[in-house]
């Protein structure tokens, strides 16, 4: 049996929640760009929840923008699907399985282009929403008649500027557009190329006036691990538990976070706060993004060579030695937390500190460290430099834990061999993979004795961007762990810094 709207009363609702047929009926308040994992299992999910509460009362309509693939499994199952939460909250397991029906229907932006720009007419919608990659806001100076444009942004200005020739100056015209994509002031971004494009197709000066007033674009944080389909074997499994057949069926952690930059007309637009906690619009993000970028990815990027050469392969399996998980937790305790160069309060940060050991723990999800270490170098320098100089400023001292993160991070880009453009390490014989844009710099810096080595690279201001030597008894203390762990092995430099 396959999951439809056919086959939901089939569905035995003890395994799984099951939307009632009046949600099916819900008009479409939401054009979303994207169909990928992430969207449905943030975005979407906070939709369905709100729905289920009956306080959103609204469906999405998704726009496939690319050719790539079909939307067939979206038409055999009505848009149903699956989200299947797994992980850990406050400690304790949850496991939760959810028939989510927020999605009404997929289109094709290549075959039904009029149709989503009849979507963009009705009054009923509220609010776009996208994620298609950091690639897709970009300027394209095209014309917005094609059917469809080329471009994303474009696109949005197609969709608004027949919503302001439908709808006029009217607060009906009010939307909400708010990008999810992974870059700096995504929301900001695409409104800035959105305006240029309006210059470049020549529209009326009055259109500008109604996008200033009437089209609210917002930045936006996501936060929450969707790693999408589970592998053929768990999946057989799920679907027999449940007891029918999901195509489009996703897993996902029990943390979600939405954080969205904008006024009181844009909560009302949502109206998804009261749904669930997750979802958080306020004027100023920043605070959000300091903690995400400064705790889960910083002490991401910190353990992750620590890890790696300690022999544990995946982060859930790292938080079952007493060490590492002793050394995740102090390092964002007592170091990240204190120097967050953004004003945090402590019990605010301290709480995120522990969400973050928990998703962690997660045993549903194998995050594999090697895959952390992706350009390690630049996320040394976005994600920890900041912290490491406010630590200086506030207790002009060596944050102990950072720089034993720091002389992992050496031991582990220190480049053993070179084959064609790819580059490898080796530790107690193990080799590995260095996928960082900085690689050759490393295979070159690895020539120096071990002596200098650390030294060379730690003063390198062209590196850096800064003149670490300035930082009393950082580089000493980096270079003294290196060679500790260099001949004793990263265990057991863990044992001693803890």
């Amino acid at each position: 049996m396959i999951i439809s709207n056919q086959t939901l009363k089939s569905i035995n609702a003890e395994n799984v929640s099951i939307p009632n047929d009046s949600l099916l009926q819900l008009p479409e308040k939401v054009l979303q760009f994207g169909t990928g994992v992430l969207l449905r299992g943030l975005p979407d999910y906070f939709i369905d929840k709100a729905n289920k509460k009956n306080i959103f009362n609204g469906r999405v309509a998704v726009v496939k923008s690319t050719s790539k693939g079909d939307v067939k499994d979206f038409e055999d199952q009505n848009g149903l699907y699956t989200i299947c939460v797994r992980g850990l909250e406050n400690g304790q397991p949850v496991e939760e399985n959810i028939i989510s029906s927020a999605i009404s229907r997929v289109l094709s932006a290549d075959k039904d282009w009029s149709v989503i720009l009849g979507i963009a007419k009705s009054s009923e919608l509220q609010v776009i929403v996208s994620n298609t990659t950091e690639v897709g806001i970009q300027l394209v100076n095209e014309s917005i008649a094609a059917n469809p444009p080329l471009s994303f942004p474009a696109k949005v200005l197609a969709v608004l500027y027949a919503r302001y020739k439908a709808l006029g100056d009217s607060p009906a015209s009010d939307i909400a557009v708010i990008a999810t994509e992974l870059i700096p002031e995504n929301g900001k971004k695409l409104e800035g190329i959105v305006y240029q494009l309006a210059a470049f197709n020549h529209l009326e000066p009055e259109f500008s006036a109604w996008l200033n007033t009437h089209a609210f674009f917002c930045n936006s944080l996501v936060d929450r691990i969707v790693p999408g389909k589970p592998d053929d074997a768990a999946l057989e499994k799920l679907e027999k538990q449940l007891g029918y057949k999901d195509s489009l069926l996703i897993m996902a952690e029990p943390y979600r976070l939405w954080a969205i930059e904008g006024n009181a007309r844009v909560s009302e637009l949502l109206n998804l706060e009261s749904a669930d906690h997750g979802v958080i619009v306020k004027p100023d993000i920043e605070i959000y993004r300091e903690l995400k970028v400064r705790l889960l990815n910083g002490s991401h990027t910190l353990a992750c060579g620590i890890a790696y050469l300690s022999g544990i392969d995946t982060v859930n399996t790292a938080m079952n030695d007493t060490a590492l998980k002793d050394y995740i937790s102090d390092v964002m305790q007592n170091e990240i937390v204190p120097a967050i160069p953004y004003k945090v309060e402590a019990a605010v940060a301290s709480a995120f500190a522990g969400s973050v050991l928990d998703r962690f723990a997660n045993p549903y999800i194998e995050h594999l460290w090697i895959n952390i270490t992706f350009q390690y170098v630049m996320k040394i320098k976005i994600r920890i430099l900041p912290v490491l100089v406010q630590y200086y400023k506030i207790y002009n001292k060596v944050p102990q834990h950072i720089a034993f993160g720091f002389a992992a991070f050496l031991l582990f880009m220190r480049t053993n061999r070179k084959e064609g453009e790819k580059y490898f390490g080796d530790f107690k014989g193990r080799e590995y993979p260095i996928t960082d844009d900085q690689a050759a710099y490393f295979y070159e810096k690895s020539k120096l004795d071990t002596s200098v080595y650390v030294k060379s690279v730690l003063t390198d201001e062209n590196l850096w961007g800064t003149d670490l030597s300035a930082l009393t008894g950082f580089i000493e203390t980096v270079e003294g762990n290196y060679n500790y762990i260099s001949m004793n092995g990263v265990k057991q430099g863990l044992m001693q810094a803890n």
